[in-house]
């Protein structure tokens, strides 16, 4: 591939992902499902009045609000302009004064060393160009800074939801990493590299109780979850697959449901120093 060849290639692919996370209400799962991880990552980074602080992958703000309310200066970035105008809403319902900024996790328009503390909770993780990203947390975050990422972890819930749809997604583009990747800690220590120091990881849980049934599980993603509706409107055309695939994910909810139909969804907490 020339270079430019390249280029267009990645253009074409971030427009697919913009319109991918503009499907369904993320801002729904955000705030209804997810919440939690917002503050349990401000906290895990240290942040508090006065930082300078950027979320990366930002979507409706699940970091960057309870971050600014927290007293920081923050900086909400995301590819999809639908996820950020999503957030203002959220922000001004809230009393929450930060700002909004359309940017490429992979190339972001920000100065080397900008912000005191880079943070991103399951955002990051689905830029397809998994160094190129890292490259990035760690370009604009200043020495001596806080970088502090919550991912889903491949053996958790969402990583085998994301292997259960795969044989039925269309392939992904060649150069494109799985995103359950960045819940693996050998891997985001590898993209990290010697530019952190002091790195902490856990395995974490969030308690998921707000489905009945498997199938209410189902429904909810297939309406609300941008990477679920893309896989099903890939097989609209094909109603034995539609099924098959509506069995898969009830077999992966069973998997991860206890008796009393709670669910533990698995993330890997990383904090480190920028050295």
């Amino acid at each position: 591939m020339t270079q430019h060849t390249i280029a267009d290639a990645d253009r074409e692919l971030k427009t697919k992902h913009r319109k991918m996370w503009a499907l369904g209400d993320y801002a729904a799962v955000a705030t209804e499902i997810i919440s939690d991880l917002g503050p349990t990552l401000v906290q895990a980074g240290g942040v508090g009045p006065g930082d300078r602080v950027l979320d990366v992958a930002a979507g409706s703000g699940n970091v960057a609000i309870p971050a600014a309310l927290a007293g920081a200066q923050v900086v909400a970035s995301d590819l999809t302009p639908d996820l950020l105008a999503a957030g203002q809403r959220l922000a001004a319902r809230s009393g929450a004064e930060l700002e909004w900024r359309e940017a490429d996790a992979e190339a972001l328009p920000f100065a080397d060393g900008e912000f005191d503390t880079v943070v991103s909770a399951v955002g990051v993780m689905f830029a397809p160009h998994h160094q190129a990203a890292a490259d990035e947390l760690t370009r604009v975050c200043r020495h001596g800074g806080t970088i502090a990422l919550a991912n889903w972890t491949p053996e958790g819930f969402i990583g085998q939801m994301f292997a259960t749809m795969k044989p039925y997604a269309p392939p992904p583009p060649p150069g494109a990493q799985p995103p359950p990747l960045w819940g693996n800690e050998d891997h985001v220590r590898g993209l990290l590299g010697d530019r952190v120091r002091d790195v902490v990881t856990i395995r974490q849980s969030l308690r998921v109780d707000d489905f009945s049934d498997r199938s209410t599980f189902r429904e909810y993603f297939k309406s609300h979850y941008g990477p679920t509706i893309a896989v099903y409107q890939s097989l609209a055309n094909d109603p034995d697959r539609v099924a098959a695939l509506d069995q898969a994910l009830d077999d992966v909810a069973d998997r991860f449901r206890d008796t009393n139909g709670r669910m533990e969804w698995e993330y890997l907490l990383l904090t480190a120093r920028r050295t």
